[in-house]
């Protein structure tokens, strides 16, 4: 019995001891996966810490003109907030551009609506969808950031708070748009187009000189979408996350596959994770195809993409398709990356 009893306390102690192991074991690791992701809380010597800084990223072929508006407020010492929503106000500008802002695509029922967000260094956030008649929503929407208790404003509540504040009341539908749009409703099917003219999105993200990161996305949607219809890009976790310790990210593409995985807020927790931005991007990418294939759907029809920085001021994006024209580009002009897809 004794003999019993001295085995079992042996076998006790010497699961203690391995409890114990195991637990500083854990504790060790976790320890350096902290240190890894954040490279900072744990590391006394900051100041060996090289970062690429300032820095902006944005989506697709017009981002080269945003980039140089949002440099110009960067080389001043300026904040990664006024950067982004200056770069981006380009595009809203542009009858040109006509997925974003002022000539951007209507819905079906020949109405421009905007949705815009913005993100701060301080997780402050402002957003509105659905707005009409307002050619920069993506100032309406740090407006709603700054002077009210909400994050978001929509419909004709979006736009009575943007006349209040001051902005001018507009026709947002060109000459251009309006003429496609007619066309378009000769299909009786009512089909939505699917290519990358029709969804793109100009989702901006930067890190200054002072080390703070934020970003900004704006979009008039997808060209002739159910009226009311609202994407990613004005949904802070979609369109759009920031974390000031670890990172930002923004999406372009069809913005209920974005949604629907939370997109940008993952891209973001993956580097938290110690994920590279490229490959956060490239996570976030594939875990759409894994759904859709799940779902039955065709994957011919969905085009994602991601763009992301971390708070090192390294890049890197992914997308589904070629053709998604991530416009990187330094303050000389210099075209940084090209945005990487799956393999047909």
């Amino acid at each position: 019995m004794l003999d019993t009893l001295s085995d079992s306390n042996k076998h006790m102690n010497n699961r203690r001891n391995f409890i114990k192991k195991l637990g500083a074991l854990g504790l060790l690791l976790g320890t350096s996966r902290l240190y890894l992701n954040a490279k900072s809380p744990l590391n006394t010597n900051k100041s060996s810490i090289k970062v690429n800084k300032p820095i902006v990223l944005s989506t697709w072929r017009f981002g080269m003109e945003a980039n140089k508006e949002a440099w110009k407020v960067l080389n001043n010492k300026g904040t990664a907030l006024d950067a982004v929503e200056q770069g981006v106000k380009i595009v809203e500008a542009d009858p040109n551009e006509r997925s974003v802002g002022y000539g951007g695509r209507p819905d079906r029922d020949g109405k421009v609506t905007l949705d815009a967000c913005i993100m701060d260094n301080e997780a402050n956030i402002g957003s509105v969808a659905c707005l009409e008649y307002i050619k920069h929503p993506i100032s309406v929407a740090r407006k709603v950031m700054e002077d009210t208790p909400h994050v978001m404003l929509v419909g004709n509540g979006a736009l009575q708070f943007a006349l209040e504040k001051g902005f001018k009341k507009e026709n947002l539908l060109t000459e251009v748009s309006e003429k496609e749009w007619k066309e378009w409703l000769k299909d009786t099917n009512y089909q939505l187009p699917i290519n990358i003219e029709n969804h793109d999105t100009i989702g901006m993200i930067a890190l200054d000189a002072h080390g703070n990161l934020s970003g900004a996305c704006t979009t008039s949607g997808m060209a002739y979408k159910m009226n009311g219809r609202v994407g990613d890009s004005p949904i802070i976790g979609a369109g759009l996350y920031v974390d000031n310790e670890i990172g930002a990210a923004t999406a372009t593409g069809h913005g209920e596959e974005v949604i629907r995985i939370a997109g940008s807020h993952l891209v973001v927790e993956l580097m938290r994770q110690g994920y590279s931005p490229e490959n956060a991007c490239k996570e976030a990418v594939h875990r759409i195809i894994k759904l859709t294939k799940s779902r039955k759907k065709d994957l011919k029809n969905i085009q994602v993409g991601f763009i992301a920085i971390n708070k090192q001021g390294e890049y890197g994006s992914y997308c589904i398709h070629p053709g998604f024209n991530f416009a990187v580009y330094d303050q000389n002009g210099n075209r940084l990356i090209d945005g990487k897809s799956i393999e047909k």
